[in-house]
């Protein structure tokens, strides 16, 4: 850490993705690569993997760099330095691998570089498959430590119990350090599990949106989102048992959903577009 240097930063906020078991469908750990590449960030900081890792379990790739040479690309987890336009904020914008070892040392380094760049916030993002139909909008839960953004975004607490990522295990050590944080998780039908899910990406970066109240850019998003939904829609179209099966979902969805629920979803959307507005 003492080697590390960070740049004065704009009262930065921080958004964390893994790869692997929290990351159904390359939803989240897309919402990084969308933002890195909109934002043109730059790399910040990248840890060393043999720290963390299992290299026969998280494997190193072979790939031809622009000369033809092959190169070794490890399993590196990356900080990534995102300087908005027109944004009164930086933010830090982390990817990696869900670890292997050494869990609580690795989120021990990364909150210490939080708490070295200034970072007040903390939003970690999930993907999990579900029992949710494609034809509906992707459903996004969320839980936080600070009770003041539970009560501003209507959170309802968590009420799970059983295995959890490294998504839970770095937001309860930024709430040990004094860092708020909140958690983000997209539902992707598990009968389309194959990544990428952009229509779960970008209800992930609606949500993340929503938390911290400032427009974010949806680049293509919504063009590669309206063609997974074509795309969903030819498969079930040509499997009558996945048919039969997404009217079930449908049928389930909309007898639990109350009626004020679009509203506040149509609210929601009038609130982003206004933002957004403001980007463009």
């Amino acid at each position: 850490m003492e080697d590390v240097s960070i740049p004065p930063l704009r009262d930065p906020w921080m958004v964390a993705a893994f790869e692997g078991w929290n990351d159904a469908a390359d939803a989240a750990s897309s919402v990084i690569d969308h933002l890195v590449a909109e934002w043109d960030a730059e790399v910040l900081v990248e840890l060393d993997p043999e720290e963390y890792y299992d290299f026969q379990v998280n494997r190193p790739h072979v790939h031809p760099d622009e000369g033809g040479t092959r190169a070794i690309v490890w399993p590196t987890p990356t900080l990534y330095l995102a300087r908005p336009p027109g944004a009164q904020r930086d933010v830090l914008l982390f990817r990696a691998p869900e670890p292997n070892i050494r869990w609580r040392s690795f989120c021990s380094t990364v909150i210490g570089l939080a708490r070295l760049a200034g970072v007040t916030e903390l939003v970690t993002m999930g993907a999990l498959l579900a029992d949710t139909p494609h034809t509906r909008p992707v459903p996004v839960s969320g839980s936080s430590s600070d009770p003041l953004l539970t009560e501003r975004l209507s959170l309802q607490p968590s009420t799970y119990s059983g295995p959890i990522g490294i998504n839970s295990v770095l937001s309860e050590t930024a709430a040990i350090e004094g860092i708020p944080s909140l958690s983000l998780w997209a539902a992707v039908p598990h009968y389309l599990a194959e990544p990428p899910c952009p229509k779960a990406t970008l209800a992930l970066l609606g949500s993340l949106e929503d938390a911290i109240g400032v427009g974010l850019p949806q680049g293509s998003l919504e063009e590669l989102s309206e063609a997974w939904q074509r795309g969903a829609r030819e498969v079930a179209d040509a499997d009558p048992d996945i048919a039969e099966y997404v009217q079930e979902l449908e049928n389930e969805r909309d007898t639990s959903e109350l009626p004020e629920a679009s509203g506040d979803a149509i609210a929601r959307e009038f609130e982003r577009y206004l933002r957004r507005r403001d980007i463009s």
